[in-house]
């Protein structure tokens, strides 16, 4: 009799699988500040079938011109933690079901103070910083296997190499570690960057699993570290899952030619004067063949990223976000996001890459910025990066005559117009990141002028944070070598 029910309940799981690919999120938590939830469900012709969760409310059901998907939002208020069934009906008969787990929340969650003025953040990239280990280097269920002789390859880094060297941050004086993205990436070339993502609730195997990741934040905090996530919402990798069966043909941003690339004209989001086609090539041109646009303006779609970014902060226990290419994003839909994440975390920080070159320009996407009410927008976006003082300290140092523009003036020029942003200590500053050249390199390891750029960085407002390996010396020019150069490995690492 056993075995035959060992039998059954094995063919039962095996027509659930089947019948049922994907559920995400895959759980969530109860007593959650936003009641609703929308849980996507993914299986062949899965739409054909009615949907009922017994003692659970069905809010909608969305069914798109894709039969192999279901939205259904449901209202989890009162829900205490348990698990549910989510039962597929045809005719009135459940031809099968699915278990959904509602889980505890860690106690104080939605009061986790995020990064601010107070900390040194430290930025990596992980394939290139340290290899805790060598067995995952290469991974059966990735196209993408090592090789340390490219440098744009795959070099080893992973999870376990950042918890092995914690203890050095910590002594370097590091509270903060922001890393670029972790999810999966099974791009066949250039993978190690991670941007263009396969899987959003997924740490990529090469780097460890997801509960590695936990364990991350987890030995972080005993130090009195926060971690912060590289969150991607303007685009996702080719290689996605729901990019090569779309839920929706609106998913994503298309062109007529199939690709178009980026112009990068983001002056285009507030500029008055701009055309159409500027402001459309713009926002929804690809940044890559690889990276398809993501088209924030679907409310499906934008509920999927603003619950995949929350559902890692519950669950790893993240202490902030930094947010790949902002400015590139839907405007009125990033800002939905933004303000979704902050209205659940009230405390918490996030901090937008805008690469634009005028305080102006970056301020008006600082949450509150006057700059930004005068079109009646705000981004709810708590942190921009500095890149203005950025240009100057890259140059400044290397100009030794007195002049009424050169040299030190260029930062204080830079600080005159600090009344352009409404937070002026919640900005990020920087000497270099995984996209410019090396600030050693930049001024040819002349000690004195690291020091003094170093100085600047530590001791002005604003939330200051080092690029990996600055602190020794490494050198790298992306113009004359390729990207490659200014992510080498880590010495020893």
């Amino acid at each position: 009799m056993r075995n035959k029910l060992i039998v059954l309940f094995c063919c039962l799981v095996a027509l659930i699988q089947a019948q049922v690919e994907k559920i995400e999120p895959p759980f969530w938590w109860s007593n959650m500040q936003n009641p609703e939830l929308q849980i996507l469900c993914y299986g062949k012709n899965i739409a054909k079938y009615n949907v009922e969760i017994d003692g659970v409310v069905i809010k909608d059901v969305v069914k798109t011109e894709n039969p192999n998907y279901l939205f259904i939002t449901i209202d989890t208020k009162g829900i205490e933690t348990s698990a549910v069934s989510i039962d597929f009906k045809e005719n009135n008969n459940v031809v099968f079901s699915h278990p959904y787990q509602f889980i505890e929340r860690k106690d104080k969650s939605a009061e986790r103070k995020g990064f601010d003025s107070s900390d040194v953040m430290y930025l990596i990239m992980p394939d290139r910083f340290a290899n805790g280990d060598p067995d995952n280097d290469s991974h059966k269920d990735t196209v993408e296997k090592v090789d340390r002789s490219n440098p744009g390859g795959r070099h080893g880094g992973d999870i376990q190499g950042i918890i092995n060297q914690l203890d050095y941050l910590n002594d370097l004086g590091v509270t903060a570690l922001w890393s670029t993205p972790l999810l999966e990436d099974d791009e066949p070339v250039y993978s190690y960057h991670t941007y263009a993502q396969s899987d959003l609730y997924k740490i990529d195997p090469r780097y460890g699993t997801n509960q590695d990741y936990k364990r991350l934040a987890s030995e972080m905090h005993k130090l009195d570290m926060k971690l912060i996530m590289d969150y991607v919402t303007n685009h996702w990798g080719s290689k996605h899952w729901m990019i090569k069966d779309l839920p929706t043909k609106d998913w994503i941003h298309q062109w007529p030619e199939g690709f178009r690339r980026s112009n990068y004209r983001m002056t285009t989001q507030f500029d008055n004067n701009a055309s159409q086609i500027d402001s459309e090539g713009c926002m929804n041109g690809w940044f890559d063949t690889t990276m398809p646009d993501m088209n924030q303006s679907n409310p499906l779609m934008l509920t999927y990223i603003t619950q995949n970014a929350i559902w890692w902060i519950e669950y790893a226990d993240l202490d902030g976000l930094r947010v790949d290419t902002y400015s590139y994003n839907d405007k009125k839909g990033i800002a939905k996001w933004t303000k979704a994440i902050m209205d659940e975390y009230p405390y918490f920080n996030i901090v937008g890459e805008v690469w634009m070159h005028d305080q102006a320009q970056i301020s008006y996407w600082q949450k509150d910025s006057k700059i930004g009410a005068i079109d009646n927008y705000n981004s709810y976006l708590p942190s921009v990066m500095d890149f203005t003082l950025h240009d100057a300290i890259t140059v400044l140092f290397n100009e030794d005559e007195n002049s009424w523009d050169k040299g030190m003036i260029r930062a204080y020029n830079n600080f005159a117009n600090d009344f352009l942003y409404p937070d002026i200590n919640n900005i990020l500053l920087f000497l270099g990141n995984h996209d410019t050249n090396r600030i050693n390199e930049i001024y040819q390891g002349d000690i004195n002028k690291y020091k003094m750029a170093m100085t600047l960085l530590l001791t002005t407002r604003g939330i200051p944070q080092i690029y990996y390996g600055d602190e020794i010396g490494i050198f790298g020019n992306k113009d004359e070598k390729g990207d490659g150069d200014i992510r080498k490995d880590f010495p020893g690492g």
